[in-house]
């Protein structure tokens, strides 16, 4: 055996020595995202804190926790009542995104599957509408619903059960759907309806759970329209209900106003947390979808 061959053989039984990093290869990603974290997660940490502490603690800039938290518990949800508050705009934002998703699921099923003379003008003008605040119509929206003399509840939620953008997500959605279903469907004698609730909903989960989300968290977060329409306290929702913490004759209480700003962020995190699978998926563009 020539000497070059057993040199090599020697190389090659030897263990290759690789160097093992501590750090990761990309390590700078890691640093930058918990440095973002940090940074987001800080002003609700902040609350937190101030939830449980007295003004003279706030202007001292503690960052530990206080002592007043039971005084500003009692304050926020027995003399300020706001689990009332809440419960009226839970029951406002589940109405409106329920009523938001149906609608939007019968008009972008209307828009795709259905011939009718006008369709494109008619959704020409859904697209405008969502290029304007819905802000713009409140006035002549509150002098009409003003006329009909309907309950609170229902002037809160009727004017809001339409959705150009519910329409315009599922209409996109719907025309990436193979066609052959559609007529899968006709051939079986299936009508329109049992084509939607039996073969669209069940492949369009989270589209569904995207638009819940996006309709829960913005009925929830309405203040100008409830400011206008109602004027009992009792049937106030939680967004104006908080205004009474400000405490304009007595100054302002800054724990009480963070303890109620920190539990009326409960509901819209718990809908994100349950649905955000769906929510990140219903919006994803991919090449199937």
């Amino acid at each position: 055996m020539a000497r070059s061959e057993v040199q090599t053989q020697v190389i090659a039984a030897q263990p290759s020595q690789t160097k093992v990093s501590i750090l990761p290869k990309r390590w700078y990603v890691h640093v930058l995202l918990w440095l973002a974290i940090i940074f987001l997660g800080f002003p609700l940490f902040y609350a937190l804190i101030v939830s449980t502490q007295t003004n003279s603690d706030v202007y001292a800039y503690r960052l530990t926790p206080g002592t007043d938290f039971d005084n500003n518990w009692n304050i926020v949800m027995n003399q300020r009542t706001l689990w009332r508050y809440m419960l009226n705009s839970l029951i406002m934002a589940v109405s409106i995104a329920t009523g938001k998703t149906i609608f939007a699921l019968l008009s972008g099923l209307a828009f795709v599957y259905f011939r009718f003379p006008g369709k494109w003008i008619v959704f020409g003008f859904v697209l405008i509408t969502l290029m304007m605040p819905t802000e713009v119509i409140f006035i002549a929206l509150f002098r009409f619903v003003s006329s009909l003399d309907m309950p609170a509840y229902l002037n809160l939620v009727v004017p809001f059960l339409a959705s150009a953008t519910g329409t315009f997500l599922f209409r996109q959605h719907f025309a990436s759907i193979p066609s052959e279903l559609s007529e899968a469907a006709q051939l079986d004698g299936a009508s329109p309806l049992d084509f939607l609730f039996r073969i669209l909903v069940p492949i369009s989960w989270n589209t569904i759970g995207a638009l819940v989300v996006i309709q829960f968290l913005y009925a929830w977060n309405m203040y100008l329209w409830p400011r206008m329409i109602i004027t009992s306290d009792e049937t106030q929702v939680v967004q104006v209900g908080m205004r009474g913490l400000l405490g304009v004759e007595t100054g302002i209480s800054f724990g009480p106003l963070m303890l109620a700003a920190v539990a009326a962020s409960i509901p819209p995190v718990l809908i994100f947390v349950l649905l955000q699978k769906q929510f990140m998926s219903g919006f994803a563009l991919t090449r199937d979808k």
